[in-house]
């Protein structure tokens, strides 16, 4: 098992770090205080691959690992949590569930406008009273005619404002329990499919997240998703792959805070000298870099595992659950290095310490993780 990047991974390391240097730094900040979506550099993202790392060509899509897709979502992120996150939450959920579950028609219908960022995409799983509880849903669909009436509310959708093609689970057997959820494919501008309460979050701003409200909308038939009543099952694979962009997400923010405070720690001078010469600044800067390459190596294994179908739900959630809370620790860290300064909006590291939070609390708190992870070494 070698987790060292291949040459061809290397040279998508390099060029998605060139790119998010010269277009995404630049305007991060920006879109962190307008909290406005950043659609020209998203648009940019689409041109380079970015939106399809993870389809198959014949989709329009590039066609790679998930190792190599892990390590393009760490170098956006390393500059900017919320470029990152909405490339992770179009790759790995939207399109990422419909490449799971699709029939080959719905695949040749919806997948190429993902891939190429023609349409971006979003996932509806939670909703105002279901969190981690997700099997407790209210959201319902009806059959009716000839085809399905979705009514329900989704919560924190994550690129819904700015969505063309949603993903959205919902119970179409009741007395089934979490067994009884399917999921639908619905097209922006579907009668009955209107975009409720943005929310204006502590950080990943430039990610646009909202409520999805659906009322009497109404789809065709062949927009269910995978087999009926199998929506729950597929979500919860679609989750295992998700698991492990967060986990680069996660990576990516944790180094780039680390990045930040090594150079600051070179430059900022007190007592007559740059302060990484003091104990207690090397220290942490130690740390940092510690937890970071264990988080790296944890998601890389996850993602191993899942380019050699391998089971990997234990290991997604591992790499999820320390890469995230690596992230906090390390983003908290770099503050701390910067003191007074990190604590202002000039520096990055301010930014960085907002968005690593989300890490810990999207696609599966922490504490869902570590059932997640108990559960399987229990055989549960």
């Amino acid at each position: 098992m070698d987790f060292t990047p291949t040459p061809e991974q290397e040279m998508v390391r390099k060029q998605v770090r060139e790119f998010a240097e010269r277009e995404v730094g630049p305007v991060a900040a920006k879109f962190d205080a307008s909290g406005e979506f950043p659609k020209d550099t998203v648009a940019k993202m689409a041109g380079l691959g970015l939106l399809g790392m993870l389809v198959p060509t014949e989709l329009e899509g590039g066609g790679l690992d998930a190792a190599t897709y892990a390590i393009a979502v760490e170098e956006v992120a390393r500059v900017d949590g919320s470029h990152g996150l909405i490339m992770a939450a179009h790759n790995s959920l939207c399109t990422g569930n419909i490449l799971i579950a699709g029939t080959k028609e719905q695949k040749k219908r919806y997948v190429p406008d993902l891939a190429a960022g023609r349409r971006i995409g979003a996932w509806g799983l939670t909703e105002p009273a279901s969190g981690s509880d997700a099997a407790s849903m209210t959201t319902e669909a009806r059959p009716e005619g000839k085809g399905w009436v979705l009514e329900g509310t989704k919560n924190f959708c994550t690129n819904a404002p700015v969505a063309g093609t949603f993903v959205i689970m919902a119970v179409t057997d009741r007395a089934k329990g979490n067994r009884g959820i399917s999921a639908f494919v619905v097209e922006r501008g579907t009668p009955g499919l209107r975009i409720g309460k943005v929310e204006d979050k502590l950080g990943m701003r430039g990610s646009a997240t909202s409520q999805v409200l659906l009322e009497d909308c109404r789809v065709p038939k062949e927009n269910l998703l995978g087999e009926l009543n199998h929506g729950f099952t597929n979500a919860l694979e679609t989750l295992d792959g998700g698991r492990i962009s967060i986990a680069a997400l996660g990576v990516g923010i944790a180094q780039g805070a680390y990045e930040q405070a090594v150079s600051y720690a070179k430059q900022r001078k007190q007592f007559g000298k740059p302060i990484g010469e003091f104990q207690a600044i090397q220290f942490m800067l130690a740390d940092m870099a510690l937890r970071t390459d264990a988080a790296r190596m944890l998601t890389y294994r996850a993602a191993w595992l899942k380019d050699h179908e391998q089971p990997h739900k234990k290991e997604a959630a591992m790499a999820k659950l320390y890469a995230s809370e690596a992230a906090m620790w390390v983003a908290t860290k770099a503050v701390q290095v910067h003191g007074g300064y990190g604590y202002i909006k000039d520096y990055p590291v301010e930014r960085m310490f907002r968005d690593a939070k989300l890490c810990e609390i999207g696609e599966g708190t922490s504490e869902i993780q570590r059932l997640v992870i108990a559960r399987e070494l229990l055989g549960g």
